[in-house]
C-alpha cells in the first residue's frame, strides 16, 4: 500500500499521520502531554508515536510535547504532564482522544466548554495513569497504551477514528535521499535555549533525521534505541505570556513552515482556518506538500529564533 491520498480519503491501510501500513490504521488517535524538563529524560513512548508536537509552553523558554498514537501500543508512556490550553486545537483538527495530568486553568476551562473526549489523570475516571516510585513530583506520572484504551472505553469514547488522512504522503518508493548530497550529513538547529536546545543530524544512508535535544541524543526509555523522525516540519508561531508563567502560541490563522524530508528543505506556509480544522502545509504553490512515510516531528518554532540547515 501507498497511502497516497484521493480526495482525502486514504486509499491505503495507513495511519492518517504518518502514512505507514499498521494493523491500528483505524484507530481514533490518542494524544499524551509529556515533559519536556530534562529530569525526566529519557522519555518513553517517543519511537511508538505516528506523529509528536514539541511547543514552548514559556515563551523563549521550556518546551512541552504532545505525542500522538494511532499505530503504536507503548508499554509505558512518560512522564505525562499537565494540559496546556494552545494544544487543544491541534485536538481538535485531529479528532484525538487528550491525555494529561490535569492543566492550567486555562485549559480546562477550555476542555471544559468545548467537545473533547479527554483522559485526565487528577479525576482519573479510567484508571488510566500511575505514579512510579523513585521519581520525584511532579515526573512521576505514567500511562501505557493498553490502559488508556481501557479507559477510553470505560468512559465510551469512540475508538473508531475518521475514514481520511490528515496528511497526503509520496509513496514509499520515494522514501530515499533527494540532496545533491547524501553522504553530507547535514544539521537542522532549531535555535531552542539551553537544555531544550534541538537539532537533528540527517543521516542519507537512513533517509532520517537524529534528534538531539540538550546536548544528547534523544532516545526512547522504551527501547534504548534513538529518535529519528523521517520528516521535521517547522512551523513558525507567536508566542506571548498571558498571566505568570502561562503562555498562549498561536496554532490557529497562517504561518510561515518549512518542511525537511528526504534530505532536502521545502519552505512553504502553515494553515488552520479554525479551531476545530486540521492543519495543512502548503508549497510555494499553494499546494499540500506530500509527506515521506514515517514518523513527523512538529516543532512549533517562535517567529524571532534562528533556525539553521546547513
Amino acid at each position: 500500500e501507498t497511502g497516497k491520498e484521493q480526495g482525502g480519503q486514504s486509499t491505503g491501510q495507513t495511519s492518517p499521520f504518518s502514512g505507514i501500513s499498521c494493523r491500528n490504521y483505524n484507530r481514533r488517535g490518542i494524544a499524551v502531554m509529556l515533559s519536556g524538563d530534562a529530569i525526566t529524560r529519557p522519555l518513553s513512548g517517543f519511537n511508538s508515536a505516528d506523529l509528536v508536537v514539541n511547543m514552548p509552553v514559556i515563551t523563549d523558554s521550556i518546551t512541552r510535547f504532545m505525542a500522538v498514537y494511532v499505530c503504536g501500543d507503548p508499554p509505558e508512556i512518560g512522564s505525562v504532564r499537565s494540559a496546556r490550553d494552545d494544544f487543544i486545537p491541534l485536538v481538535l483538527g485531529w479528532d484525538l482522544i487528550y491525555a494529561h495530568w490535569g492543566g492550567s486553568h486555562f485549559a480546562l476551562e477550555k476542555l471544559a466548554s468545548v467537545a473533547v473526549d479527554n483522559l485526565d489523570a487528577l479525576p482519573d475516571y479510567g484508571q488510566a495513569f500511575y505514579r512510579k516510585s523513585g521519581i520525584p513530583m511532579p515526573h512521576n506520572g505514567f500511562t501505557s497504551m493498553p490502559r488508556l484504551l481501557k479507559a477510553a472505553q470505560k468512559l465510551n469514547y469512540s475508538l473508531i477514528g475518521k475514514a481520511i488522512s490528515f496528511f497526503p504522503h509520496l509513496p514509499v518508493q520515494q522514501d530515499i535521499c533527494q540532496a545533491a548530497d547524501c553522504q553530507d550529513s547535514k544539521k537542522l538547529d532549531l535555535g531552542f535555549p539551553g537544555n531544550f536546545a534541538v537539532h537533528y543530524v540527517y543521516d542519507g544512508t537512513k533517509n532520517e533525521f537524529r534528534r538531539w535535544r540538550g546536548g544528547q541524543p534523544e532516545t526512547d526509555k522504551n527501547d534504548s534505541q534513538p529518535v529519528a523522525a523521517k520528516v521535521v516540519v517547522i512551523m513558525r508561531v507567536k508566542s506571548q505570556q498571558i498571566e505568570g508563567q502561562y503562555n498562549d502560541v498561536g496554532v490557529v490563522g497562517t504561518g510561515d513552515c518549512a518542511v525537511y524530508q528526504n534530505g532536502v528543505e521545502i519552505l512553504g506556509r502553515w494553515e488552520k482556518k479554525s479551531e476545530t480544522a486540521p492543519l495543512r502545509f502548503l508549497d510555494g504553490s499553494g499546494q499540500e506538500i506530500e509527506f515521506t512515510p514515517g514518523q513527523i516531528w512538529l516543532e512549533m518554532v517562535q517567529t524571532n529564533q534562528a533556525v539553521t540547515w546547513q
